[in-house]
């Protein structure tokens, strides 16, 4: 994955820092997977333009388009436990297995190849690597694996427990341990870990355009932010145990987080100003959230729901700058285009 040039990232966050997004402006719009008791959980965006996703319970993989038509593709292996999901570097979309030790991969058109880990073996998170393959977390390691399938494993330290990971700004992986804190792994297995605070739990990871990482805290109700030399903040979140879970990248340039402990997704800011927002469906908690197609924002949540939020983002021309013209907009689009393809790691974009 190309790093992204100095002056597009400027351009990017120059450009973002005259976009608002007002709550009143957020629209949700939920679906109902066909399957009953399906547990859709990890989702993503996939290069097709639709967005995919694991159900849990139902062992299938499920595909929906932008407007809501949902296709179901169920997995060769019995109760395997599709958990996390991601583009492939090769226009596929790879899966993990969490019950049934194995890396799963399914084309657009719905043809599934799976690809057997160590016994015992527990994937969760996966991510489209810089090094042009997909990298797992299997609890105490890191796991790697070529698009043709051959694996390789990286032993963690300190008895942690791996949970999620994504593509960090400095061309490593990052990763989130919940009993230990933060992980960074080079594409050579290389790892380092950073310790939270006892109880923190951190689970949800995503690269911010900060050039930092931000994570959600689960048991702790915050956010938290570590940059790649490994200092840490943390921003509270305003209501009580909302058990958040997934974070990305949202088209406002904000970023945005699921709360598993409510029906609620919530948004914070670079300078760490959270708001929140309720979704449709009561006591329907929200699972993993991604960033879709143009202004959306798309989540899994309970109550097999696939829900998709759009987040209109305006450029306040009169309060902001005396003027702003048709090439500077074009400018500003062609500079968050290029962050966040390279936010959204599909093998030029990318995943959750």
């Amino acid at each position: 994955m190309v790093p992204i040039p100095t002056g597009v990232f400027l351009t990017a966050v120059l450009c973002l820092s005259l976009a608002t997004t007002s709550p009143a402006q957020v629209t949700f719009t939920e679906f109902t997977v066909p399957t009953a008791t399906a547990v859709p959980f990890g989702i993503t965006a996939g290069p097709d333009g639709n967005l995919w996703f694991t159900e849990l319970s139902s062992n299938k993989i499920g595909r929906i388009t932008p407007s809501g038509m949902v296709a179901e593709f169920d997995i060769p292996t019995a109760n395997s436990g599709p958990v996390g999901i991601t583009p492939g570097p090769d226009g596929n979309l790879w899966f993990t297995e969490n019950y049934a030790s194995k890396v799963g991969r399914i084309t657009t058109g719905g043809t599934i190849t799976e690809f057997s880990l160590p016994f015992g073996s527990t994937p969760w998170g996966i991510t489209s690597g810089p090094d042009g393959n997909l990298w797992f977390v299997v609890f105490d390691r890191i796991g790697r694996i070529t698009p043709a399938g051959a694996i390789t494993e990286f032993s963690l330290p300190n008895n942690a427990a791996a949970v999620q990971i994504t593509v960090g700004p400095d061309s490593n992986l990052w990763f989130t341990e919940e009993n230990f804190g933060i992980g960074r792994v080079t594409t050579s297995g290389l790892i380092t870990q950073f310790p939270l605070p006892a109880g923190s739990s951190p689970f949800g990871i995503t690269a911010g355009l900060d050039g930092a990482l931000w994570f959600t805290e689960f048991d702790h109700n915050r956010i938290g932010r570590i940059t790649t030399t490994g200092g840490v903040s943390e921003y509270a979140i305003p209501s009580a145990y909302p058990e958040s879970e997934s974070i990305a990248p949202g088209p406002d340039g904000n970023l945005w987080f699921s709360e598993e402990g409510f029906n609620r997704i919530g948004r914070i800011t670079y300078s760490g100003a959270v708001t929140e927002f309720s979704t449709p469906t009561g006591n329907a908690g929200t699972f993993i959230i991604t960033r879709g197609p143009g202004n959306t924002v798309w989540y899994t949540a309970d109550s097999d729901i696939i829900g998709r939020m759009t987040v209109p983002v305006t450029v306040p021309v009169a309060n902001a700058v005396p003027a702003v013209s048709s090439w500077a907009l074009a400018i500003c689009g062609a500079a968050l285009t290029l962050v966040a393809l390279r936010q959204l790691a599909i093998p030029s974009r990318k995943v959750y």
